[in-house]
């Protein structure tokens, strides 16, 4: 009796650490995460309204340009001071004054937007939108791990990958409609400050957790201290590094336009789906990931998916064929979402609390700046070499980072389960 009752509380133990639902069983992480979906999809919603309106008004790609620009560049001036503030100060505190600020700026561009007011004042908009994110993004990143246990990480970042894309699915497609369905941009904005509000109720009724914050006196040192601590910390140096770089050189979107028109030779329905195959692919394996065993092997899955990553670019280039090269893209969202849970989860377990804003601001940084640069050098290599070119050279380079960074720091290759690197 006494052996099956071992054998029954052990297969217990087992389905609890494969439980897919297991951060979701936490009232605050669930607050927190239907809060963090409803603001993307709002912020989904208004980027294409904005992008709408203004190439409307001016039609102008430079001025489309500008919408990111304006964005991320408050978010990389503010980047040390936006850690510092997530480690000195309420987290909690500082992420409803966030979404404050962001449902502030939704409404003074509907407000813009229903006056037809001078093309600047959207700009300022923007511009108090990416300081409002350059804090958000460490404090609430920060945030969410002290909401769950160590063991339910993994499973918090995968759910985290797949609300990001259900928003970023949900998120386009109903600012298209609204814009079509209200006769304009303006019922957009209303629309992403109803979703900024319902974000700041449910944060608000989150639980203020114990926060161990940092002592060190304000200063230069400090602000450093999260760029120390990743150059200090090798694993989370090479998974960084392997996510940048992928990125920046493996991204083939900002030039999906071209290869629809020019290269696979479909309308622009066909471009829509094709704009959607990463997000697809991204959701499906989060979900996936979600209902799988912990990664047992987590540094070889990461440089996997990476050079994956890197091969399907490289098909996507070569094709000549939609559903090849829709099938690609799909591929590419996948693989994609494995190293970014992978990546979360090692900076996560391996930071320790008084530094997770900082190293979360750090962490953003790099996204954002590949993300954004990803754009500028596939725009730049197409214009000199030719998309083909561009996105094929761009999938070499991936697996050529994949090479480096697993000789470079031979210690990601060893790099087994998660929980067993968590910080002491």
């Amino acid at each position: 009796m006494s052996s099956s009752k071992q054998k029954i509380d052990i297969s217990n133990l087992e389905s609890a650490q494969h439980d897919p639902f297991a951060a979701l069983r936490f009232r605050d992480y669930r607050l927190f995460t239907i809060g963090r979906v409803l603001l993307f999809i709002g912020s989904q919603m208004q980027t294409v309204a904005i992008g709408w309106e203004l190439y409307d008004r001016t039609n102008s790609a430079l001025a489309l340009g500008g919408v990111g620009l304006a964005q991320v560049l408050p978010m990389i001036v503010l980047t040390l001071i936006a850690g510092d503030v997530a480690d000195r100060r309420d987290r909690k505190l500082t992420m409803l004054l966030s979404v404050f600020l962001l449902v502030l700026c939704s409404l003074a561009l509907a407000v813009f937007s229903w006056t037809k007011s001078p093309i600047i004042l959207f700009y300022t908009c923007l511009v108090f939108t990416g300081i409002a994110r350059a804090f958000l993004k460490p404090a609430s990143d920060a945030l969410m791990w002290q909401l769950i246990p160590t063991s339910a990480f993994t499973n918090a970042a995968t759910w985290n990958s797949s609300s990001f894309q259900l928003a970023s699915v949900i998120g386009p497609a109903l600012g298209g409609f609204g814009i079509a369905f209200l006769g304009g941009a303006t019922g957009v904005y209303v629309l992403a400050v109803i979703a900024g509000l319902l974000c700041f109720i449910l944060t608000a009724a989150i639980a203020k957790p114990e926060t161990i914050r940092t002592k060190e006196p304000i200063s230069l040192k400090a602000l450093w201290g999260g760029a120390k601590f990743v150059w200090e910390n090798q694993l989370i140096l090479a998974a960084i590094t392997l996510d940048m770089f992928a990125v920046l050189l493996g991204g083939a979107i900002a030039l999906l336009p071209i290869f629809a028109k020019d290269i696979l030779h479909v309308g622009p329905l066909e471009l829509g789906y094709l704009q959607a195959a990463p997000s697809i692919g991204a959701l499906f394996m989060a979900v996936v990931l979600a209902y799988l065993p912990p990664l047992r092997k987590a540094g070889p899955a990461l440089l996997w998916s990476v050079l994956g990553f890197g091969i399907v670019t490289i098909i996507f280039g070569l094709s000549r064929w939609f559903w090849l090269s829709l099938l690609m893209l799909v591929l590419s969202g996948a693989l994609d979402t494995i190293s970014v849970v992978i990546r979360h989860t090692l900076v996560q377990i391996r930071t320790p609390d008084h530094l997770r804003g900082r190293v979360a601001a750090i962490n953003s940084v790099f996204i954002s700046a590949s993300n954004e640069l990803g754009g500028f050098e596939s725009g730049l290599t197409a214009a000199l070499f030719g998309p083909v070119l561009s996105v094929v050279g761009g999938g070499i380079g991936t697996i050529a980072v994949v090479i480096a960074v697993a000789g470079i720091w031979p210690g990601i290759v060893k790099l087994g389960a998660l929980q067993e690197y968590e910080s002491k």
